[in-house]
């Protein structure tokens, strides 16, 4: 399976529940044995719900890094869509090994934190003592 976005962010976005401009976002690191499928696109819905993050040290965090999306001024009239960024980070002096990147909408407590989008790698990526770098994502919303 690909990336791609879980479904219950599409609800809690036209419910007032995720504001990309002024809500509080955070991307976990999970590992392959998340096994991510369509079934968990569309029942997932909170972060309390992800399973194999990245294990506590080492250089990570449970719960993941904080970030703030980019949401563009203007939507993009010509092509019909608006991209919002989803900004990349930085686990320096870590070891870790991950095969997804999980953003969500951080609200301190995991039963109502709604997921985002899920970003797969294809493989492990690892880091051993250095830095673990994960790029930035665009998530199209498209007329």
């Amino acid at each position: 399976m690909a990336s791609g976005i879980y479904l219950n962010m599409v609800r809690q976005w036209a419910i007032g529940n995720i504001d990309f401009d002024t809500h509080t976002f955070k991307v976990a690191l999970l590992t392959s044995t998340y096994a991510q499928d369509e079934t968990k696109l569309d029942q997932h819905d909170f972060y309390a719900d992800l399973t194999n993050e990245v294990t506590n040290g080492n250089g990570y965090t449970t719960g993941g890094n904080s970030v703030t999306p980019t949401v563009p001024g203007t939507v993009d009239e010509a092509n019909d869509r608006l991209d919002i960024t989803l900004p990349g980070t930085t686990w320096p002096a870590s070891t870790i090994t991950a095969r997804y990147a999980v953003y969500y909408r951080d609200t301190g407590s995991g039963a109502t934190s709604p997921l985002i989008a899920i970003v797969d790698f294809g493989s492990d990526v690892i880091s051993t003592s250095g830095t673990f770098t994960l790029n930035s994502s665009t998530l199209r919303i498209t007329a």
